[in-house]
């Protein structure tokens, strides 16, 4: 038996910057997703192996199961019913194992996902041979939450070959797990987003989980459903930014005006709260949808104003912003900013043809354009027979 998961990436729609001094965010998945295969092959030269093959990248890593019990001996697969947190002796033991592979100096950053990779495999399956296929439509490193993904498709593909949740292998297409095994789902997620981020916010896995949109304010999140179907086109700026300085060169800016910043933040929760209504609200017609589009495109370009008052804009995104108005497109920074993403909303009528256009002039500037439906499945299972 194989099985196959995939968990969708995210984007923060309002509120980004502004949650961690006390305002509302609101996230959505994104159907661009990572996908994880998971089979324990019956082929004798892949005895007492666990392969990890990364298809995107051309690499492929391999570990002796023998070695991993030596560097594990205490480890256990009797409670993948039981998320526990991966302990700092067993962190160093993982990463013996990841320094034991000959990761290309370019993809030293792959080494933490590698870690939690063998962390949630060891911890569900236990000293099993086996072989995972990851493939993404992600871009690694650019706040659309790949880590995530990759922790959520994984935790998957590895729960719905065990008997902690229940799901029907006869299956051939795409399921969705019941609520209770995507609340088990989303717990290993975190724990595997931990071992890479050290302190995430769960917004991430959670959204890649669920799927659809959530609001969350305070560390309390709260599930949204929308009523429309929303599109974006996504620039991938492909400018690298360090995240832990710019939310730090936002507190700093609202020690330094703690009154102007105190503003901003709460016009940052309005927008956050309105926005949530808005999506949450009856699409009946074209006519509707298209106001609401109006007040969404309105909600973000107030956004973008905000978080340039925060600081953590950037020459590349002022350069989308630019270039999406002449074609009367408004676009917002998702994320830490200082680069990264930037979303650009895509009304229902407008023409294929402006897409088109204005792809190939953000393209032509060195960026990355992917487009993208907002607000849809969260993580996804198959099955199909191998033998």
């Amino acid at each position: 038996m194989e099985v196959k998961a995939r968990a969708p990436g995210k984007i923060i729609l309002a509120g980004e910057h502004a949650v961690v001094h006390g305002s509302t965010a609101v996230a959505a998945c994104i159907d661009l997703c990572t996908y994880v295969t998971l089979s324990f092959p019956a082929d004798s030269d892949m005895n007492d192996k666990l392969i990890l093959h990364l298809k995107d990248l051309n690499l492929e890593f391999t570990w002796p199961i023998e070695r991993i019990t030596a560097a594990l001996p205490n480890s256990t697969s009797s409670i993948p019913s039981s998320p526990l947190s991966c302990s700092n002796e067993t962190v160093k033991a993982l990463s013996v194992l990841v320094e034991d592979l000959d990761i290309p100096e370019a993809k030293i950053g792959l080494a933490s996902g590698i870690t939690a990779f063998l962390w949630l495999y060891i911890s569900i399956q236990g000293y099993r041979s086996g072989k995972v296929v990851i493939t993404s439509e992600l871009p690694l490193g650019s706040g659309l939450g790949s880590s995530a993904a990759l922790c959520v498709a994984l935790s998957a593909a590895l729960l719905a070959l065990s008997n902690s949740v229940n799901v029907d292998v006869s299956q051939k297409d795409w399921l969705t797990f019941s609520e209770d095994d995507l609340d088990l789902v989303n717990k290993w997620a975190f724990e595997g987003e931990k071992i890479i981020h050290g302190r995430p916010s769960g917004i991430d896995n959670t959204v890649s989980t669920y799927g659809n949109m959530i609001k969350f304010k305070s560390g309390e999140l709260t599930r949204l459903k929308s009523n429309m179907s929303l599109k974006m086109l996504i620039t991938n700026t492909r400018v690298g930014r360090n995240t832990k300085a710019l939310v730090a060169g936002v507190t700093e800016r609202a020690i330094r005006h703690p009154n102007a910043m105190n503003s901003v933040f709460k016009a940052v929760d309005f927008i956050s709260n309105e926005l949530a209504s808005i999506i949450e609200s009856p699409a009946n017609d074209e006519i509707v949808v298209t106001g609401i589009e109006e007040k969404l495109e309105e909600l973000m370009e107030m956004n973008q104003g905000l978080l340039q008052c925060m600081g953590v804009s950037h020459a590349s995104i002022e350069t989308v912003l630019r270039t999406t108005l002449k074609y009367k497109l408004t676009s917002k920074l998702t994320g830490a900013g200082g680069g990264g993403c930037v979303l650009t909303l895509l009304p229902t009528l407008l023409s294929g043809l402006i897409v088109d256009k204005v792809t190939t002039e953000l393209e032509a500037c060195g960026f990355q354009c992917l487009s993208a439906g907002i607000g849809g499945k969260g993580v996804q299972i198959s099955f199909s027979d191998t033998s």
